[in-house]
């Protein structure tokens, strides 16, 4: 059995226009958010066995901010240049290559790609993942390449928790 959490980066920016996308930072509201959403998590499941992020900073520092609420060591966290995306493509690639002596992982990326991913792997319908939303799908395979549709376990909203 695998566990997958996937995670929409906490709110970013917009404030700074000469700023590329990928280099766009949180927002003060992201940050509080991220932190509310990783402490949550982490008082209510077994801390991921990996823990995944796009390279966009907004992406990046939402990870940052789990791993420290988990405890999990910074150093360990993966970054994948392929999960600055806004498809699902590469976050499909992405969990079905994962290394399955990784019985659960949480992965940090984009809009789009999420939306996709969980209305097409997940058991329950979502119609929008927010900022530093977090979804949780459960797959009864014990391998991550044979991932097929698989039973949402948890889907959580900062909006939720305030």
């Amino acid at each position: 059995m695998k566990t997958l959490y996937i995670v929409r980066h906490a709110k970013s920016s917009w404030k700074y226009e000469s700023v590329n996308d990928i280099d766009r930072p949180l927002k003060e509201r992201g940050i509080n958010d991220a932190h509310l959403m990783s402490k949550f998590l982490s008082e209510k499941i077994d801390r991921p066995d990996v823990f995944i992020s796009s390279v966009a900073n907004r992406a990046l520092h939402t990870g940052v901010i789990f791993c420290r609420n988990f405890n999990y060591p910074f150093s360990n966290l993966k970054i994948k240049k392929e999960l600055y995306s806004f498809s699902d493509g590469y976050l499909v690639k992405t969990v079905k290559a994962l290394d399955d002596s990784f019985n659960s992982a949480i992965i940090f990326s984009h809009d789009h790609g999420i939306n996709t991913f969980v209305n097409k792997f997940g058991s329950k319908p979502i119609a929008h993942v927010t900022t530093c939303g977090v979804v949780g799908i459960r797959f009864d395979e014990k391998h991550w390449k044979n991932i097929k549709k698989g039973t949402t376990v948890l889907v959580e909203f900062p909006k939720n928790h305030k």
